[in-house]
């Protein structure tokens, strides 16, 4: 079993609010706190007035994940800390196994076309933001809390893992959408279990309590293995440095950049007056807040997990000129949406001729992408002493490539 980074979270990860996830949403309800180690100290107490209110608001964040990281930073080098045998617990800080920790070559070369290394891009630069312009300010503003050896943008970026492996978040009530996140916590003892996505048990939230509830027989020496919530490979890896072999993890799916549907319709148009119509068109599924130039659409083995936006986007990119003008001039839809039009794994091969040609052309050109094709993965996989003689790195990206290609190359046979 390869190194896991745990956390027990039923639904889906609480990454900070810059990390490029793709996950699913967040869990119920959280127990009752960080268990018996106690909770960390409020750096900057709540409430209170002048100095001490403006220090608070100062530590806001985009991530909105600082208060905890200043406090596990100043634990950390606190002489008796309570925390410490909890810090005991945690794997070794400098080999963490998060693509965010490989050399950029490798990340590029290893994981090209998966995601991942655009992902880590953009986690690095909003972690070296937050450092410089709120923790480093803050830490070097209080250096009776803060020694010089915790001052160190290596370790903030191995916390930043850390609390993304292990951390709690308990989620918003449906009232509460509109209200920013709730923060993360840390909690001994309920982080220990793995993760698979045929998982056994699952932890149960309610106010008084967590319970960790088997959701099958678990047979006596059997390891017992929590969800992590719907996670692709490729979010796993990113996330928590590990993935699960194919064919095993069922959550797994493979991206769509929505940038790449409107290159693939452009490339079918012949004359300037239909690329500005296309522009129109691809405009107006902005206005629809359908697509956007960093979103995606998701696929999974058996079902389309965007299924509304991808049904919009090759209904309008597809129609004729005429039913595009009406179709804006209604502004959408509205309630007049044909379940027959609903967008599934099984029913793509019964689409309009020119919806699959566009998915198709879609999926050749994602495709493109990687730097190796299905059947160089197909062969390394087969081979298992080449297999076993690559390295850790090498068959974790391997992995997350291959069931990447698997789910685009079943696009490319249903819409054949």
């Amino acid at each position: 079993m390869p190194s896991r980074f745990p956390r027990v979270l039923l639904g889906g990860p609480s990454p900070p609010r810059w990390l490029v996830s793709g996950g699913g949403a967040c869990g119920r309800r959280r127990g009752p706190g960080p268990g018996p180690c106690g909770r960390l100290p409020e750096l900057v107490p709540a409430g209170g007035a002048g100095a001490e209110s403006q220090e608070r608001g100062a530590l806001q964040s985009q991530s909105g994940w600082v208060p905890l990281l200043l406090a596990l930073l100043h634990e950390l080098q606190a002489p008796a800390s309570p925390w410490s045998p909890y810090f005991a617990m945690w794997p070794e800080l400098g080999r963490l196994e998060h693509p965010m920790f490989w050399p950029e070559e490798e990340r590029r070369r290893l994981l090209q076309g998966t995601g991942v290394p655009e992902a880590v891009e953009k986690d690095l630069a909003n972690i070296h933001t937050e450092y410089y312009s709120i923790v480093l300010p803050f830490m070097e503003a209080h250096p009776d809390l803060f020694s010089p050896r915790v001052r160190s943008l290596e370790l903030y970026h191995q916390l930043v893992a850390l609390v993304m492996a292990y951390s709690f978040q308990e989620p918003l009530e449906e009232e509460e959408d509109e209200k920013e996140p709730n923060s993360p916590l840390m909690v001994p003892a309920a982080d220990i279990l793995n993760h698979l996505a045929n998982h056994n048990a699952n932890l149960e939230y309610s106010p008084n309590c967590l319970r960790m509830v088997a959701t099958q027989p678990i047979p006596k020496g059997h390891e017992i293995f929590n969800t992590y919530g719907q996670m692709a490979n490729w979010q796993l890896i990113h996330m928590y440095g590990f993935v699960e072999p194919y064919p095993d993890n069922t959550d797994d799916t493979a991206d769509i950049q929505m940038v790449t549907v409107r290159e693939a319709a452009l490339l079918g148009t012949k004359v300037e007056a239909e690329r500005l119509l296309l522009y129109e068109r691809w405009d107006f599924l902005c206005k629809l807040e359908m697509v956007g130039e960093e979103g995606a659409f998701v696929i999974g083995r058996e079902e389309v997990l965007t299924e509304e936006e991808l049904t919009t986007t090759l209904k309008v990119l597809c129609m004729p000129a005429e039913e595009f003008r009406e179709f804006k001039d209604q502004d959408g839809w509205g309630d007049d949406k044909r379940e027959e039009e609903s967008l599934t794994v099984t029913n793509i091969p019964r689409l309009k001729a020119s919806w699959r040609q566009l998915l198709r052309d879609s999926v050749l050109l994602t495709l493109q992408t990687y730097a190796t094709d299905l059947k160089s993965e197909q062969d390394l996989l087969s081979n298992k002493e080449v297999y076993t003689k690559l390295s850790s790195r090498e068959q974790q990206a391997l992995q997350v490539r291959y069931g990447q290609k698997m789910i685009l190359h079943q696009l490319l046979e249903l819409t054949s």
